[in-house]
């Protein structure tokens, strides 16, 4: 019997679902009790909320015509071998060491506002000045070397010299010493027959997770039932997979992230597909002779491509996100990604109307036989 003044209730598992967040220089607090880390692209770390959620199931719906769920691909990859995260990596390709090849390289850093001092008093010193100012610059540069090394002991204490999310260059290749690491694990779609095997393998990954080292594995799965691997027309032995997967990374300091083809997968089983998600998202092309949707944007030259947002992470509790913009456009520029929601263009009021009316006029418009233009 409880003692009086004190309740008997106890939280099952308590302590193991507070073990469970790890406390890594590379993850970040998040809602609800959870820990996330970087997709490799701040944008889309932003619409997701800060990240992705450790423990979470993270899918992308491919489209026959655009290859956009291959750059989100490898930012996820190079996010983590970066920050030297255990990662399995599986296609349908013969080789998928291949693709690791392509995984975008770390872009030049911007000179930091302590390099560019450096450089600065480097050239000073190079001019020729009086002598009775010369004690007094240098007595001006020991005092400032000084407090930037107290500032770089306190960043190293504080652990803020890890970022979070690194910026990558498209154009550049991985530096192969991230890509020989022994973490790195590969498989093919076409040499693992079952798909048994490849859930022994994902099983098999998570276990050897050291939560005493703060290790956080990565998943990355691309085009998991396309019709070159094994798993093709499998849809409940694959739909199997991805309810063992979830559950899995529910207890493992894991993230997983999967494309696949949904135009390829009957329609009941791409909806259950979808529900297993936590975070869902589909790619779309852009049409080059869309002119219709040149008239509507305003920056559709930079544009090369569409993220729609369908699913965002739900982990902890019960009330959905609602993102704020469903629909980002994908831009190229400067060798770097970005994500912005769509611009429309005013409309043009010198044009005169048309014969069957603007969509903006339908929606805006009052009823027909209104007596009033103010009138809706």
């Amino acid at each position: 019997m409880a003692s009086r003044g004190r309740s008997s209730f106890t939280r099952r598992g308590g302590a193991e679902s507070l073990a469970s967040v790890p406390s890594s220089p590379f993850t970040r607090p998040g809602p609800h009790g959870t820990s996330l880390i970087s997709s490799g692209f701040s944008d889309l770390d932003k619409i997701l909320g800060g990240g992705i959620p450790v423990g979470s199931l993270v899918m992308v719906m491919e489209d026959i015509e655009s290859p956009h769920h291959l750059l989100l691909t490898r930012y996820f990859m190079a996010q983590g071998l970066v920050h030297g995260q255990p990662l399995l990596f599986g296609c349908p390709l013969t080789s998928p060491e291949s693709f690791l090849g392509t995984v975008p390289g770390l872009s030049k850093s911007k000179e930091s506002p302590n390099e560019s001092t450096n450089a600065k008093n480097q050239e000073g010193e190079a001019l020729r000045i009086a002598w009775q100012y010369r004690k007094f610059i240098n007595e001006q540069q020991s005092l400032e070397d000084r407090r930037l090394q107290q500032q770089k002991l306190i960043h190293n204490s504080l652990g803020t010299n890890h970022e979070y999310c690194n910026t990558f260059d498209i154009r550049k290749q991985l530096d192969r010493a991230f890509l020989m690491s022994e973490t790195v694990e590969c498989t093919s779609f076409q040499t693992e027959m079952t798909i048994t095997r490849l859930q022994e393998r994902c099983q098999q990954f998570c276990t050897k997770l050291s939560r005493s080292q703060q290790q956080i594995g990565r998943i990355a799965l691309q085009s998991l039932c396309a019709p070159q691997g094994h798993y093709f027309r499998k849809d409940w032995e694959l739909l199997n997979f991805l309810h063992f997967l979830r559950g899995m990374l529910r207890t493992s300091n894991a993230v997983a992230f999967i494309s696949f083809p949904a135009d390829l997968l009957k329609e009941s089983f791409s909806i259950r597909w979808q529900h297993m998600a936590d975070i869902l998202l589909s790619v779309e092309p852009l049409l080059d002779d869309d002119k219709q949707m040149a008239k509507m944007l305003t920056d559709y030259s930079e544009i090369i491509g569409f993220i729609r947002i369908l699913k965002l992470p739900c982990i902890n509790t019960q009330v959905p996100t609602i993102p704020e913009s469903s629909v980002h456009a994908l831009k190229f520029a400067r060798r770097t990604l970005s994500l912005e929601r769509l611009n429309q263009a005013p409309i043009d009021a010198t044009g005169g109307q048309s014969s069957g009316g603007s969509a903006s006029s339908l929606v805006c418009s009052g009823p027909a036989n209104a007596s009033s233009p103010l009138e809706f």
